[in-house]
């Protein structure tokens, strides 16, 4: 969790972890005004390291970041597997965008300087919200070391992560910058009123032990899943009667889902889970989301699960109603078909109380 350090050198370091998080019910309807429930999870997660130093440096990964290689082979296997960039850019983008907001709020910052580092275990591309959770850990850090957090609201700070993120070209939303800075279980609200008015929605954060047993299934190789939003959007911005109604429902499917936990009703959220799955795919056709993808789903729907993406793909939370027999039965169908299951571990809030003082 959050701790300060002592680095080799006796100087005060930093550390903070965020962690993965699971788009639970409502999305993608968070960049349509729409309503989500999310949480964060134990099970993975992304450390930043900030260390006080003469100039301001950004340190490479030492896998993440790769820059030498055993071959040329071994440079096209790493990026077909890995892809071009590691969190170096991320780090970056989020220092540019935490000085630029500090300076146009007039937040007066110290001139010491620093050294960033990171480390992860989020798999790539399940989904889980690697690249955020490197860029909220880094913001955290910097809220420390310049001792400014009661400064920037909390409610702000997804806003910063997801301008870090868009100085990168990366398409997401709100939902997953929120589950990681507030942590824990969260009730989001993007209505039009709220985003037009605040510039960004209302966060309720709620009991983590509502929540039943979950499950979590992704693929050690997943295939990329591509920038999925597109062409929904467009048709969405289009005017499109299908898009527009279908979003709706899933926005609507955050609130019922909010009713269900707070009642414990745990056959209401089977149907919200496996609803929220369905209208994904009549709206975004079975190309979109990939064949790997649907078979996640679908594996866990063979034991009479309810299952959903955990975001945009690469990863599937399940629920199994029955109880252990059932998540027996899942086990044996996951290792037919090549994917990891394993029990999901929720991450508790991670606000402290100059978090809480900064809603005010």
């Amino acid at each position: 969790m959050d701790q300060d350090l002592k680095s080799t050198t006796g100087t005060a370091a930093i550390e903070h972890r965020s962690f993965a998080r699971i788009g639970f019910l409502g999305n993608p309807s968070d960049v349509y005004f729409g309503r989500t429930i999310s949480f964060t999870i134990g099970n993975f997660w992304a450390s930043v390291k900030l260390e006080p130093s003469e100039h301001v440096i950004i340190k490479p990964h030492q896998f993440h970041d790769l820059v030498q290689f055993n071959s040329l082979d071994h440079l096209l296997n790493r990026l077909e597997n890995e892809g071009y960039y590691g969190g170096v850019r991320l780090l970056m983008a989020i220092c540019k965008v935490f000085r630029n907001y500090c300076k146009d709020n007039a937040i007066q910052l110290h001139q010491r300087n620093f050294t960033l580092s990171y480390d992860t275990n989020i798999p790539r591309q399940t989904g889980l919200s690697g690249s955020s959770a490197i860029v909220s850990a880094a913001l955290s850090c910097l809220l420390d070391f310049y001792n400014v957090r009661h400064l920037i609201k909390l409610q702000v700070r997804p806003n910063l992560v997801l301008n870090a993120e868009k100085e990168l070209g990366i398409v997401a939303g709100l939902q997953d910058r929120v589950a990681q800075v507030y942590g824990g279980l969260v009730h989001m609200d993007f209505s039009k009123e709220h985003m037009d008015k605040l510039g960004h929605g209302i966060y309720t954060p709620m009991d983590i032990t509502l929540l039943p047993p979950l499950h979590l299934i992704y693929a050690e190789n997943p295939s990329d899943s591509g920038k999925v939003h597109s062409r929904v959007r467009q048709r969405w911005l289009d005017g499109d009667e299908l898009i527009i109604t279908s979003m709706e429902e899933v926005g609507k499917l955050a609130e019922e889902g909010r009713t269900a936990l707070l009642e414990k009703d745990h056959s209401k959220l089977v149907q919200l889970m496996n609803r929220n799955f369905d209208l994904r795919r009549k709206m975004f056709g079975d190309e979109c989301l990939g064949a790997m993808n649907i078979e996640m789903v679908e594996v866990a729907r063979r034991v009479g699960a309810a299952s959903k993406f955990t975001g945009s793909g690469g990863a599937v939370v399940v629920f199994c109603p029955e109880g252990p027999s059932q998540v027996k039965l899942l086990e044996e169908e996951c290792k037919k078909s090549g994917f990891i299951l394993e029990p999901v571990k929720i991450a508790p809030s991670c606000l402290n109380d100059s978090d809480i003082q900064s809603l005010g």
